[in-house]
């Protein structure tokens, strides 16, 4: 009974792929956190932001709690942030071609993101164009405008969590429905991603892919998680390939730091 319903509840099962791509979209897909860019810039700046990721990787606070107050020092309105955004947000070198690649190869990706969909989708359809920014899967969290104002207004707008777990957007939730399916019908999962927003999705899939010199790479060698870093998106392309061309297993993929 189940497999008849799972393209729908599953949408990344639609094509029937063998290979599904997760992926993290802040200082992953793009070079810059553009959560991090509008903190530094228009809320309570980098120290404090730093101190509240620091905390997040070692348990001292939840990542919820610390990304609300970072989001909260910002008065800025909405539209002039996305704005502000694309003007500073650059594309990762190598994920243009990634995504080409990957739907010519039927490999669906699926953007889990710990930010705002709004700005995501806004980022995408500047640095991608609107038809490919629309062709891809989102999950992420949402924004609302505050009491009584506009979210275009100063002090306008809020941020609204995906769930109620202490990431705000639990991203292993999403991925967890398709590593339980039976063998015969489970895709090679993968993700990627660089920060501490990741970390729920660190242990879920069958390869990650950790950002050199990021928060994840640090959490993957505390918590003896297997995976590979990477520079940029024409890593992680190369890898990919490899599997899916069946040159090389997840596994024996998993090298940890290059």
């Amino acid at each position: 009974m189940g497999s008849t319903a799972l393209p729908i509840a599953l949408p990344a099962l639609k094509t029937n792929p063998k290979f599904i791509f997760f992926t993290d979209f802040d200082g992953t897909i793009t070079q810059q956190d553009s959560n991090d860019f509008m903190t530094d810039n228009l809320g309570y700046g980098p120290e404090l932001r730093k101190q509240g990721n620091e905390d997040v990787l070692f348990g001292r606070r939840d990542f919820r709690d610390a990304f609300r107050d970072m989001l909260d020092s910002i008065d800025t309105p909405f539209d002039r942030c996305i704005d502000l955004l694309r003007r500073n947000i650059t594309l990762d070198p190598g994920f243009k071609d990634f995504f080409e690649w990957a739907r010519e190869n039927n490999v669906p990706i699926v953007v889990l993101s710990g930010g705002m969909e709004p700005i995501i989708r806004a980022l995408l359809a500047h640095m991608l164009g609107q038809e490919a920014a629309d062709s891809l899967q989102i999950v992420s969290n949402q924004v609302t405008s505050r009491e009584g104002k506009s979210i275009n207004e100063a002090g306008g707008w809020q941020i609204v969590y995906h769930d109620e777990s202490g990431f705000g957007h639990d991203k292993s939730l999403e991925i967890r429905p398709y590593a339980r399916l039976p063998a015969e019908e489970r895709p090679v999962l993968f993700y990627a991603g660089d920060g501490v927003s990741d970390l729920s999705a660190a242990k879920e899939t069958d390869l990650l892919f950790a950002k050199a010199g990021r928060d994840l790479v640090t959490y993957c060698e505390k918590e003896n998680v297997p995976f590979q870093t990477f520079e940029d998106f024409s890593d992680i392309h190369a890898t990919v390939k490899d599997i899916v061309e069946g040159k090389l297993t997840h596994t024996a993929a998993a090298t940890g730091r290059k």
